[in-house]
């Protein structure tokens, strides 16, 4: 295809105009580009060009705070100098390096930075490039590790997950997953997995108690372990929030009490940490919370301050050992990814965890963990909000139509939309998850910008409430 002198794609004429450049590259967005997610009959297109801080700027310059940190994955805000400055004094020496026969020592220094940071005994580290992916690993290693043991139990080829999780979208990892919207199309293509319920704390099954949802949720995995431990090859678990699910949040000592019963019954625990970690939670991994150290341990979104495409499944010494052999034994992990390990990521992703350390990034945290829960009392007064949960600097705001019941509104009202469209006038973006309205911003938001995103979220539920009042 020829460039003429207008195409977007090519620096201004002074006679080019503005809104025709936007107006083309929209239409490029909604019947070129697939998006995630999107239903592309009804995209309506927000093009960014840039990014500062904790802001996004579209192309036309209006700017909006970025109250869903670029999908959970922004940590020090955008364009963060130093950052910027590894990813170039990287760019300087090597783009890429394969993790297949070679490596770099920024490999190296980050594989070994996170041994050091991560729950105890977790010493090896393998790098892939994507949160679904860092969850596959973890699964074949799991599988191969019952086949390579010093005492083989091939029959544990089995998973273990809970109800409403989402661990991701390769066919491994959406076999893990519980959200029958997302998957049930899939289902002819899925291995089998054990279901379990999941902890919620807002919807608790009939007749269960506040205090006594702890001790259930427990006898219940308790009761599917003895049941199935020994075909079982590992436990996943998203370690307090089940995020996709709609920020579920688990009942206190939950994790706690799943380590302890895993370690019972002799079954290996993954943590996908892929949305929780990196301070989400208030502390660097969710799993230190509860003191809980996992046997796998998946990692990417913050892993590079969303930057780039890193992610790290990190495991013991005792997975470790039941590769090791000689190459006659093909015993190696047959598993690998192009970019794993790659330099510039891992750039990205050094700085980011030496910010943590320079910055006081978890220092900071408590006024503003603080500010979000005083915002989130004020939002639950709200006549259509029926639960309002925070962990750290995660918090979720569940519209409902009648909150006695917790009955919900119909999925494809788009409630939930609604508000972030309100929202993003007021000059906020927000990504919501089906009823359920997401505020996890960047963990550098300043309280002026914070308190700004709640209260537009308020601002903006509350008209929604006017309006369902209304019949609308």
């Amino acid at each position: 295809m020829s460039r003429g002198p207008s195409d977007p794609l090519l620096p201004r004429n002074s006679g080019e105009r503005e809104p025709d450049r936007i107006a083309q590259l929209e239409q490029w967005d909604r019947e070129i580009v697939w998006h995630a997610f999107t239903q592309m009959a009804e995209y309506q297109p927000l093009l960014i060009e840039r990014a500062v801080g904790c802001e996004l700027i579209d192309a036309a310059g209006r700017r909006y705070l970025d109250g869903a940190s670029s999908l959970w994955c922004n940590l020090h805000g955008h364009r963060h100098s130093r950052i910027d400055a590894a990813i170039r004094e990287q760019l300087d020496k090597v783009a890429h390096v394969t993790s297949l026969g070679l490596s770099n020592s920024t490999t190296i220094r980050l594989a070994r930075r996170l041994t050091q940071l991560a729950p105890s005994g977790l010493n090896h580290v393998f790098f892939s490039d994507n949160g679904a992916t860092a969850v596959e690993v973890a699964l074949k290693m799991a599988f191969q590790y019952w086949r390579q043991c010093s005492e083989p139990q091939p029959e544990r080829r089995k998973f273990l997950a809970f109800a409403n999780a989402y661990h991701g979208d390769t066919i491994g990892s959406v076999s893990l997953g519980g959200v029958e919207r997302f998957h049930a199309m899939f289902r002819p293509l899925l291995f089998d997995v054990i279901r379990v319920e999941a902890p919620d704390s807002y919807r608790l099954p009939k007749g269960i108690a506040p205090g006594d949802a702890l001790p259930y949720y427990l006898g219940r995995f308790e009761q599917a372990l003895r049941q199935h431990h020994r075909s079982l090859a590992a436990v996943v678990i998203e370690p307090l929030v089940q995020a996709a699910a709609g920020m579920l949040m688990h009942p206190p000592g939950f994790l706690r009490g799943v380590r302890e019963l895993t370690r019972q019954f002799g079954v290996p625990l993954i943590a996908d940490e892929v949305a929780v970690g990196f301070g989400r939670t208030g502390t660097l991994f969710a799993c230190e919370q509860e003191q809980v150290a996992p046997d796998f341990l998946c990692l990417a979104k913050g892993l590079s301050a969303g930057y780039l495409p890193v992610a790290a499944t990190l495991t013991s010494t005792a997975i470790w050992d039941a590769f090791l052999g000689s190459y006659a034994d093909s015993r190696s992990f047959f598993h690998g990814h192009t970019y794993g390990g790659n330099p510039l990521g891992c750039a990205a992703a050094l700085a980011n965890l030496e910010l943590f350390d320079e910055e006081q990034t978890l220092a900071g945290l408590p006024p503003k963990i603080a500010l979000l829960r005083q915002h989130g009392r004020r939002l639950a007064e709200l006549p259509i909000v029926g639960d309002v949960r925070q962990c750290g600097m995660i918090a979720a705001v569940e519209l409902v139509r009648d909150r006695r019941l917790q009955q919900p509104f119909p999925w494809v009202e788009r409630r939930g939309q609604a508000v972030c469209d309100l929202a993003l006038r007021q000059g906020v973006w927000l990504r919501p998850l089906g009823n359920v309205v997401v505020i996890m911003p960047p963990l550098a938001i300043s309280l002026e910008q914070l308190d700004k995103i709640c209260t537009v979220v308020y601002d903006a539920i509350s008209r929604l409430s006017g309006d369902v009042q209304d019949g609308r």
